[in-house]
């Protein structure tokens, strides 16, 4: 829809309205997750297993944990909840012995979509309201504000930050 007319906007009435949907997307995800017998970490990380497998890449625990910003240890708890839940699995890497990844159940994603599909598809039809430019612009700066976030997550933690 290329020159839609959109209502006017603030900087700070945008970041209020970041504010309220941040709070929003947390109290989702708890229920979200309690319905699907998981933790918020664990959930989380199943959505960076099925993420991965999208793309046809291998992932392992240290990955995991990395992209979930968690230590070693930590993510061996999450992957052994994950296992016992029935939403992934450790699996050998056929090419070094000492290598595991991490690979979703066959079900898992049926399972997560159960839960996560009406929101998916609202948010779908919301994308569809928007141009291909609009689009490029939102990603963008969703993509440079989870840059920012991932700064603010490493300052909280006591990590130097550039």
């Amino acid at each position: 829809m290329a020159g839609k007319e959109r209502p006017r906007s603030t900087p700070e009435q945008a970041h209020a309205q970041m504010d309220h949907l941040m709070a929003l997307g947390i109290v989702a995800q708890h229920h979200m997750a309690q319905r699907l017998g998981l933790n918020v970490t664990d959930l989380t990380c199943m959505g960076f297993i099925l993420e991965a497998e999208g793309a046809r890449t291998a992932l392992t625990a240290g990955d995991l944990a990395q992209r979930a910003n968690l230590t070693t240890g930590a993510i061996t708890g999450v992957i052994n909840r994950l296992e016992r839940a029935g939403y992934a699995r450790r699996q050998g890497d056929p090419n070094d012995r000492r290598r595991v990844h991490v690979v979703a159940d066959e079900t898992a994603a049926e399972r997560l979509f159960e839960v996560y599909g009406p929101n998916y598809r609202r948010i779908a039809e919301l994308f569809a309201d928007y141009s291909a430019q609009e689009i490029a612009v939102l990603s963008d700066w969703l993509t440079r504000a989870t840059a920012i976030m991932s700064a603010s997550l490493e300052e909280a933690r006591g990590d130097e930050v550039d």
